[in-house]
């Protein structure tokens, strides 16, 4: 598997995981009754958003490489943007690429590429 495509790849399942870590914390946090356990959880939980935002920005990064490598338009690079900042999007979306690349440019995902 090509170092890009699996960076993208571990990128992509940990910031979906942390989006959804953080929108349930944020739910707890601003859902539930103020001092309450659940609510407690909630801003214990607010610490996530910060390693969100800090591994997003890579994930941004690693995403522009790969569209620019694969010679997709702009669209596709900002659906791969946005996907990680809405929760759950993100499987889809890396799933999609992963097809995508597969079909168009299997020199970018390798010959050994384990689905």
């Amino acid at each position: 598997m090509n170092g890009l495509f699996k960076t993208y790849r571990v990128l992509a399942f940990i910031v979906g995981g942390l989006l959804l870590v953080g929108t349930v914390g944020f739910v707890l946090k601003y859902g539930f009754p103020d001092g309450g356990s659940l609510q407690e959880l909630g801003d214990q939980l607010t610490p996530v958003w910060v390693v969100h935002g800090w591994v997003y920005m890579v994930y941004v990064v690693i995403a522009f490489v790969l569209t620019q490598r694969a010679g997709w338009p702009l669209p596709r690079f900002l659906l791969m943007m946005v996907a990680g900042l809405v929760p759950a999007l993100i499987f889809w979306v890396e799933r999609r690429v992963a097809e995508q690349l597969r079909a168009e440019h299997p020199e970018l995902v390798g010959s050994r590429d384990s689905r």
